[in-house]
């Protein structure tokens, strides 16, 4: 069985295709979040065995610097809400009685049944972000807000494209942005960044990014660089056939949500992939991204690290995708 055909229909059904026209530019894009903002699908045991392997090799992938722990609880209870809202037969959140702030929190489909009261960390198996976070497909980022700016001092982030969290923890928002082009001329950084600081308790907003990965890969951090950067070069150089099942529509879907007792911003970010030969089973969607790829300025396609791998990507999607330039 292919790579592809390990994509079902549901899979392409269900894929958050980024693009609305035939050209794409920086935007901030956000939109009003949709009923659910955490998501679990058929590939869940997959995608938290692969965080799970992660972080068991490289622990940086997930911090918590000391004056983010009271975010890290809000964060943990509300996507552990969320969770039971959305999934009831397999997510349960109970308050249990007494003076302390007890919970009972089940996950069947992990086999997990645990007590514990918020804000201790010894009722906790591990810190509040690595225990949640390794039962959603979502990475996240918390952001702190002060001196007038919004901080990135937490997360677990184990899906990066081509960054590195544990390089960016620490930083301003307008920091981590800084090698993005365009975003600061255009003024784009400085208007989502007042848009987030804007944020009330409880709202919530999503946008979408995206990029090409080579081989389905999760992890495309700066860190495994050695691991995936070596695969765009064969991709472009090896026989266009093969780009139908090695090349991948990247696209995550990023929520914001003010926590509604630290005042922290929950950064979450779900990546979702789509080899080529799935998107050609939806004409449009072939068409459209044909165009997105060939009117992209270089600057960006350099940045978004799809310089090597769009020809590749157009050849494949005119030659067996039924695209006509």
């Amino acid at each position: 069985m292919t790579i592809a055909e390990t994509f079902t229909s549901r899979d392409v059904e269900n894929y958050p295709f980024p693009f609305p026209r035939d050209q794409y530019r920086y935007s901030a894009n956000v939109e009003p979040a949709g009923e659910r903002r955490i998501v679990i699908d058929g590939h869940y045991r997959c995608e938290l065995d692969e965080r799970a392997r992660i972080l068991a090799s490289d622990p940086s992938r997930a911090q918590c610097l000391p004056h983010m722990e009271p975010a890290a609880w809000d964060a943990m209870l509300t996507v552990m809400h969320e969770l039971a809202e959305s999934y009831p037969d397999h997510m349960m959140l109970d308050r249990l009685g007494g003076e302390a702030p007890s919970y009972r929190w089940r996950n069947t489909l992990l086999g997990i049944d645990d007590t514990f009261v918020f804000g201790d960390p010894g009722s906790l198996s591990s810190p509040p972000l690595t225990y949640i976070f390794g039962q959603v497909q979502e990475d996240v980022v918390l952001l702190d807000q002060r001196e007038d700016q919004m901080w990135g001092d937490a997360g677990v982030v184990t899906f990066a494209a081509d960054w590195s969290f544990g390089f960016d923890v620490g930083m301003s928002f307008l920091q981590i942005h800084g090698p993005v082009p365009r975003l600061h001329s255009e003024k784009i950084a400085t208007r989502a960044h007042e848009f987030i600081k804007r944020l009330q308790p409880s709202q919530s907003y999503r946008r979408t990014n995206w990029t090409l990965t080579v081989d389905g890969k999760l992890d495309t951090s700066t860190e495994s660089y050695p691991e995936w950067g070596r695969d765009r070069r064969t991709l472009a150089d090896g026989p266009t056939e093969d780009v139908g099942e090695r090349l991948f529509l990247r696209t995550e879907v990023q929520h914001l949500i003010r926590l509604p007792h630290s005042n922290a911003v929950m950064f979450l970010i779900r990546t979702y992939l789509l080899p080529f030969a799935a998107i050609a089973t939806v004409p449009e969607w072939a068409d459209r991204l044909y165009r997105v790829l060939e009117d992209l300025p270089l600057d960006m396609a350099d940045y978004k690290g799809v310089s090597r791998t769009r020809g590749a990507g157009m050849r494949w999607l005119n030659v067996y995708g039924g695209v006509v330039p």
